[in-house]
């Protein structure tokens, strides 16, 4: 006999109330399901004796049902290859399921998920390494913190703010250890902050009236990009337009560690630094400049001149939007601003080994990344005309052609793809943020708003819960009510009252040091000037001041001399006392 039957025997098998537990709707996913918009450029058209015919390519989240179902049950443009009929035995090539398509069941981009809260385009995107939070920056200047795990239906950011006032986001990374990021703006000063979004410092800006960058302690023009370093959690890199990248420690913001000056061949030798990336070992810094130049330096010399340097990997006067090294730190891969994806060996650091053209470059921070498997290269095009649809392309890593070439609502400027829980996200020129992912191959992440299940509605029972437990508020508990001994009680109160400086109404005390807030600083040598020159012209009577110089205006006077010699006199009436005029009458 079980426990079971042994508790029902004693009576106590069904005693409590059994918690009703929430079903998921196995169709949940349904709704983010991506309408067909794949095309796969491999498979666009096949060629037969009669000439090029297009064929039907199937989506990369329809292709693995297709192989479970029957021919004949469903007659399509594509049926599988193991049952074959007769009559189509001369179409037989038509429907096999080439290579390429097999890899492309392996893109989580069959579902998506919007995250709609910017209202101009999306310049900065990535997320943690745990793959709980997305961190956006947009032109709009404002930062977004996602959630998934804290987020409802509406997919709503739980928290929002500017960084640098009215300055765009150019990017922001995630540490090693997701427990801060960088936030890099259009301003010389790089920010840190927590994982929640506090701040947690701002790092010095130089002194731009030095003309040699070594010498200052910071950057002296807008900053482009940052990186972490792999394996030290204390130290990341800086790119700027003053043509240096500057090695930081984050304990230390006061000055930076060392200056990386870049030397242009240009006219002035300077050039304008838009990327920067460290290897995976972290021992080297890349490096993509104004004037179309890439360079390498190794992080155990002395950053006098680059280890490995190419001109011209670039159209000159483009904006290379990101540097990116591979897993095994033998290829570089770069999104220049000319339209072009490139592919570098370090090995032979002389020419691309493959380049890939017509990519339509619309925003500069446009970037460039490799798949978590090192087999493909994933970058975004931009529309064609204002209002047209943009394009998310998978490629080959060796070759670069065209896996997958998936449309999206507008142009894509930032794309990552996290390795933890499988997802691309996108940030697009519309504000939005598209999350692709598989119900199959992803995990967490964005399958976490749908896991949820629809929010519970309120029953009776919790109305009536609320309204047979009221609150009980006794009357003199109440302030207004409440008899306070006088002299005690408004005593401590007079004293908390005047520690608070609203409510004791103190001046603001004076600033010392560099100024800060809108308020100009001052230092103890502008006072000493202010009393060694005084102007005392307010301490003086001005009635005073003028009856001084009544006498030398009489015996010298400016205005009047020429009169002097010809004036005549005034002759008055002589004054008559008042006895003798009464006298008279």
């Amino acid at each position: 006999m079980s426990d079971m039957d042994v508790f029902a025997a004693m009576g106590i098998g069904g005693f409590g109330k059994k918690t009703k537990q929430r079903q998921l709707d196995p169709n949940r996913f349904e709704k983010n399901k991506r309408s067909e918009t794949i095309v796969s450029s491999s498979a666009a058209a096949i060629k037969t004796e009669d000439g090029a015919r297009p064929l039907a390519t199937p989506s990369a989240h329809v292709a693995p049902n297709s192989e479970e179902q029957d021919s004949d049950s469903e007659p399509g443009p594509a049926p599988p290859p193991p049952q074959p009929k007769d009559d189509n035995a001369g179409e037989e090539p038509e429907f096999d399921m080439s290579d390429d398509d097999l890899d492309q069941s392996h893109f989580p981009i069959s579902h998506e998920l919007i995250l709609k809260d910017h209202t101009k385009v999306v310049s900065a995107l990535t997320m943690d390494p745990s793959g709980a939070r997305v961190l956006s920056g947009s032109h709009d200047y404002d930062c977004k913190l996602w959630d998934f795990g804290g987020m409802d239906w509406r997919c709503k950011p739980f928290k929002t703010w500017e960084p640098a006032g009215s300055y765009y986001v150019h990017d922001l990374k995630f540490s090693n250890d997701g427990q801060q990021f960088l936030a890099i703006s259009g301003t010389t000063q790089a920010k840190l902050y927590d994982r929640d979004g506090e701040e947690l410092g701002t790092y010095v800006k130089g002194d731009p009236y030095i003309r040699d960058m070594k010498n200052t302690s910071g950057h002296v023009a807008e900053l482009t990009a940052c990186a972490w370093h792999p394996r030290d959690p204390q130290t990341f890199i800086t790119s700027s337009l003053d043509s240096t990248i500057r090695i930081w420690d984050v304990e230390d913001r006061r000055k930076q560690k060392t200056v990386i000056v870049v030397k242009s061949k240009e006219r002035g030798a300077r050039t304008k630094v838009h990327a920067c990336a460290y290897s995976p070992d972290g021992g080297l810094i890349g490096g993509a400049c104004m004037d179309g130049a890439l360079h390498m330096w190794q992080t155990k010399s002395n950053f006098v001149r680059p280890s490995l340097s190419i001109e011209g990997a670039h159209a000159k006067g483009t904006e290379t939007g990101s540097v990116v090294f591979s897993v095994d730190g033998r290829t570089v891969l770069t999104r220049g601003g000319d339209d072009t994806v490139k592919l570098w060996d370090l090995r032979s650091f002389k020419k691309p080994l493959v380049t890939r053209t017509g990519l339509a470059t619309l925003y500069p921070q446009t970037n460039a990344i490799f798949s978590p498997d090192n087999k493909y290269v994933v970058t975004g095009a931009g529309a064609s005309s204002k209002g047209a649809r943009g394009h998310l392309l998978f490629m080959q890593k060796d070759t670069l052609e065209t896996v997958k070439d998936l449309e999206v609502e507008s142009t894509p400027v930032k794309v990552f793809w996290h390795s933890k829980i499988n997802q691309v996200l996108t940030g697009l020129s519309n504000g939005q943020i598209c999350v692709l992912y598989s119900p199959d191959m992803s995990a967490n992440g964005a399958k976490l708003l749908l896991n949820k299940g629809p929010p519970r509605k309120a029953t009776v029972e919790d109305m009536s819960d609320a309204v047979s437990a009221p609150t009980i508020i006794t009357p003199h508990a109440l302030p207004m009510f409440r008899d306070s001994e006088i002299g005690r009680s408004t005593k401590r109160k007079r004293e908390k009252e005047r520690m608070d400086p609203q409510k004791s109404r103190r001046p603001e005390l004076p600033v010392t040091g560099p100024g800060r807030g809108g308020r100009v600083g001052a230092s103890a040598t502008q006072h000493v000037v202010q009393n060694l020159v005084r102007d005392t012209t307010r301490d003086e009577d001005p009635r005073e001041a003028l009856l001084k110089l009544a006498a030398s205006a009489d015996e010298n006077p400016v205005w009047t001399a020429a009169w002097r010699a010809n004036q005549p006199k005034p002759v008055f009436a002589p004054a008559e006392d008042e006895q003798e005029g009464q006298e008279k009458r």
